[in-house]
């Protein structure tokens, strides 16, 4: 998990906290802050996979309905139709750099890259995954050494200022990028072993998440702290420039394009799976042609890619703004499905009933759904976004607390209902 964290996305992620508004001390402590609470919930996912042995969003049908659990599957691509745009700009200005093209060029070049990795499948993806971790440790270890040096940073570390809003952000804003792994971190752990003590997937997965994204996210609050506000539209142009120029430059470019590559590959991927398991739901054997996998690969990455050149010169604004509205809808997803696993389901799934509408998960879980979306509702008046600012916001003096309403409340209210039902069938179970 620590290589898919180096990443310019990462770095980008931690920019944003001194784009709007933070300093640099405060800005890593939030992020800290927020990469552990965010590694927890995100870690706790990976513990079940070797225990399940089945993706991640399949056992949301436990919580939703083998129906029901198309809602959270749904929003997962959107998910990963965000990432792959994102990916998609700040990959097309290291292209467009490189080969003295325009930054929409860049960005079409990498989608159609993207597509033919994303068709050849799995395996290819993963030797790429294993190269870009080695080149992005590599990289980033360089940048890290390479900003630190400045002597500006001894000063910019010495500002502390306090804001709860800015801290907030920056905490919010790193949970959310390590909560946007739960839906399919367990997809990965899932290969281990069944004998796997969860406790080492958990310390392992959430350990390296925390490390890698930290570190990929401190070189971004430096280099938009030393930009002093020259950053915004030239992301990674002015980040390689801090790294150094000419062949140093190249090679910095050309990791950051092929870090991203293998991202955006794993992204068009996923939401390939995840579309796939929604055409599935309640079939018990679904064969996908070589075609039809190819047409919608091709369907995903054209609208990603479309997202990407439109958004390319707003890029910063949006992006916090998308990974804020993810931290929405995943909080409460994560707080069901945690507490149903962890508390009533743990290890006790019945797979036949997963793609059996009239099974024991039924097609719709009334429970389920409804306590999510009140999780999603509930978050609404606390909500600070480039989409929409809640009314609470105002009064607690621009503080976003929203994904820790969507995290704690669903979680009791679940819990509270979940026990219920489980009184009641004991109940029933005895009068018989």
């Amino acid at each position: 998990m620590a290589g898919a964290n180096l990443q310019i996305t990462a770095m980008v992620t931690g920019a944003l906290t001194i784009v709007f508004g933070g300093n640099v001390f405060w800005s890593l402590a939030g992020l800290m802050l927020g990469q552990i609470a965010g590694g927890i919930v995100m870690a706790l996912h990976a513990a079940q996979g070797p225990q399940l042995g089945i993706p991640q969003m399949i056992s949301s049908r436990v919580q939703f309905g083998v129906y029901g659990a198309c809602l959270p599957i749904l929003l997962v691509c959107l998910m990963y139709l965000g990432f792959i745009a994102t990916g998609a700009v700040l990959s097309g200005q290291a292209i467009s750099a490189v080969f003295h093209t325009t930054e929409t060029s860049g960005i079409l070049l990498f989608a159609a890259a993207t597509l033919v990795i994303a068709y050849v499948g799995y395996r290819l993806i993963h030797l790429l995954g294993k190269l870009a971790s080695l080149v992005g440790i590599i990289a980033f270890i360089y940048l890290l050494w390479k900003i630190s040096s400045f002597p500006a940073i001894g000063n910019l570390l010495s500002i502390r200022p306090f804001s709860w809003s800015t801290f907030l952000t920056a905490t919010g804003l790193a949970a959310s990028w390590q909560i946007t792994f739960g839906p399919y971190v367990a997809d990965y752990s899932r290969y281990l072993p069944r004998s796997t003590s969860p406790g080492k997937v958990f310390f392992a997965v959430g350990s390296g998440s925390v490390i890698g994204a930290q570190i990929a996210m401190t070189v971004g609050v430096l280099a938009a702290a030393l930009s002093q506000g020259k950053l915004v539209g030239h992301e990674v142009d002015y980040i390689v420039g801090l790294g150094g120029t000419g062949a140093i430059a190249t090679l910095l470019y050309l990791s950051i394009a092929f870090g991203k590559l293998t991202i955006n590959t794993l992204n068009a991927y996923g939401s390939l799976m995840c579309l796939a398991t929604v055409y599935s739901c309640g079939k018990q054997r679904v064969r996908v042609s070589q075609s039809v996998r190819l047409l919608v690969l091709a369907m995903i990455i054209t609208l990603a890619t479309a997202i990407a050149i439109i958004g390319q010169h707003s890029f910063l604004s949006a992006f916090k703004s998308f990974l804020l509205f993810l931290l929405t809808f995943f909080t409460p997803w994560s707080a069901i499905n945690l507490v149903d696993y962890y508390f009533f389901n743990h290890q006790a799934i019945d797979m036949e009933a997963l793609n059996d509408p009239n099974g024991k998960y039924r097609a719709w879980n009334v429970t389920g759904l409804g306590v999510y979306l009140v999780g999603v509702a509930v978050q609404t008046p606390f909500i600070d976004s480039g989409f929409y600012s809640g009314p609470f916001v105002k009064m607690l003096g621009g503080i976003d607390i929203s994904w820790l309403i969507g995290l704690a409340l669903p979680a009791g209210l679940y819990y509270v209902l979940r026990k219920a039902q489980s009184a009641a069938v004991a109940g029933a179970a005895i009068s018989r």
